[in-house]
């Protein structure tokens, strides 16, 4: 009798689709700080950035930053802005506390950048063009987690389209006055992700696999955010432990929440053969051959990966892209 009968809405339902009244403007909270040495706010809060159209995230002409976050004390809309050695923070909504409490360590506060020593040139002359690299801190897990098993086995501009579909469709505006048209979003919350229907996720263009993993991950969400109070290793062990949630994952993951300066990516299609073909003349490297050219940066692995991408040096494409799936066609 499939199909027969109108599903029953569920909150997510509900609310897909139906606009939902954006909160007024009240007043932002504001915090300055001053970092100890060159930032560059692209460079450190670019990771966060789900592609272009990614609607929690919006860089500004004014090189200022927003950003909407799902705190532990609720959504919260955050802008960055830096001038004369000086960083501003405004935020709004009831996460706006904990959002401006933790910008100093999403700005990359508790990183040393000087505790990389470069041992190859390129990435020594990328270390002194880039002074304002940090690798920052964001304390949030489900936040990076979900999008980043959104981008397990697809193109990135698949997996962007997918995090920018369910956002918009199930997420909340965000607080505050939100810069440019279409506003800014919230994700949703563990609850909401929960309560996607199977149809929204494959409309999304996202398969049964990858929507699975989410749905496992935000069931245990408190366990999951737990993980961002322990060391990147001890974090990793805890997300895994979800079925769907490998080492490619879990590096992604603690980069972005703990700004884990060793937490290397391994398993990326693409990785290896740049990180080969820069450190050692290799295009073909895999992830071993990976994990051996960056021992010398023990302890800084993933920064060392960060500058050899940022190098602007790579392996000529020797075959046509990645074909593009679209499930939500079928």
């Amino acid at each position: 009798m499939a199909g027969r009968y109108a599903p029953r809405p569920t909150p997510a339902t509900a609310l897909a689709g139906v606009p939902r009244p954006r909160r007024a403007a009240a007043p932002g909270k504001v915090r300055t700080w001053v970092p100890d040495g060159p930032l560059d706010l692209g460079l450190v809060l670019g990771p966060l950035r789900r592609g272009p159209g990614d609607p929690t995230f919006r860089a500004m002409p004014d090189g200022s930053v927003w950003r909407a976050s799902l705190t532990p004390l609720g959504p919260g809309t955050l802008r960055i802005s830096a001038r004369g050695g000086e960083v501003r923070g405004e935020a709004w909504g009831p996460g706006a506390e904990w959002l401006l409490e933790w910008l100093p360590q999403m700005l990359g506060a508790d990183d040393d950048p000087s505790a990389f020593v470069p041992r190859h040139r390129l990435l020594a002359v990328t270390a002194h063009r880039r002074p304002g690299l940090r690798l920052g801190r964001t304390g949030l897990v489900l936040e990076s987690l979900i999008p980043s098993v959104l981008e397990q086995k697809v193109t990135t501009v698949e997996a962007y389209q997918a995090w920018r579909m369910l956002v918009r469709k199930f997420g909340e505006p965000a607080p505050g006055p939100v810069p440019g048209p279409g506003g800014m979003w919230v994700m949703p919350s563990a609850r909401t992700w929960a309560l996607i229907p199977s149809w929204e996720w494959h409309r999304a263009g996202v398969d049964d696999k990858r929507a699975a993993t989410v749905l496992r991950a935000v069931r245990v969400a408190a366990r999951m955010e737990e993980a961002a109070a322990m060391e990147p290793a001890a974090a990793r062990a805890r997300l895994e432990v979800v079925p769907g949630v490998g080492p490619w994952t879990s590096a992604e993951v603690v980069q972005r929440s703990h700004g884990a300066a060793d937490e290397v990516t391994v398993g990326d299609l693409h990785l290896p053969g740049i990180v080969g073909f820069v450190l050692g003349g290799d295009r073909d490297a895999d992830d071993a051959e990976m994990l051996r050219l960056l021992e010398p940066y023990a302890g800084q692995r993933h920064r060392a990966a960060r500058l050899v991408l940022l190098s602007g040096r790579g392996p000529g494409r020797r075959g046509p892209r990645m074909t593009r799936g679209d499930i939500g066609r079928l």
